[in-house]
């Protein structure tokens, strides 16, 4: 079975909490860099080819929101 969006908004989500906490407690977490990211990205355009990797990278580093549009304001 391949990844569909809910599992890649599921990964996503993860990796943006855990980035969050890094930033917070930088001792016990590190984030996840560039790399990690487009090796993560590539794997996930390899489980399903309508993969949109620049949304999906955007919604991580907070440049827009899950569906690609901009980011809701607190």
């Amino acid at each position: 079975m391949s990844m569909g969006k809910q599992d890649f908004l599921a990964l996503a989500d993860e990796i943006r909490d855990n980035n969050a906490t890094a930033l917070q407690l930088p001792k016990m977490y590190t984030t996840f860099s560039e790399t990690q990211l487009n090796v993560l990205a590539a794997f996930c355009q390899k489980q399903n080819s309508r993969f949109m990797r620049d949304r999906w990278l955007g919604y991580i580093n907070g440049k827009n929101g899950k569906n690609g549009g901009a980011v809701k304001a607190s």
